[in-house]
């Protein structure tokens, strides 16, 4: 697995609403005591760079453009995603938020 699969597989799991997955796939240093729904309909990413985080990497960098409605009201998340490879695993650390 890349660190672009895993903020794939972790964009999926906010379609599909299945936030045990964000929360194991999330570095245990940073992330929340819980992750619950975010009342948001997700509807399309689009990955922008990519910086290392192949199999033979310890670290990534992701840049993504990820499409959102909010009731009526379209949105989009522009972030550029920090991974770390833990244990063999990737997990995503932390990321920028971008003004789009």
């Amino acid at each position: 697995m890349t660190a672009e699969q895993l903020m794939r597989s972790r964009y999926t799991a906010h379609v599909l609403g299945r936030w045990n997955h964000l929360w194991v796939t999330w570095h245990p240093r940073t992330r929340p005591d819980l992750v619950e729904e975010d009342g948001l309909r997700w509807t399309g990413l689009e990955v922008l760079r990519v910086e290392s985080g192949q199999e033979g990497d310890d670290a990534g960098v992701v840049e993504y453009r990820a499409s959102f409605r909010e009731g009526r009201r379209p949105g989009v998340l522009h972030e550029v995603a920090r991974f770390r490879r833990r244990a063999g695993r990737w997990l995503y650390v932390d990321g920028d938020v971008l003004e789009s």
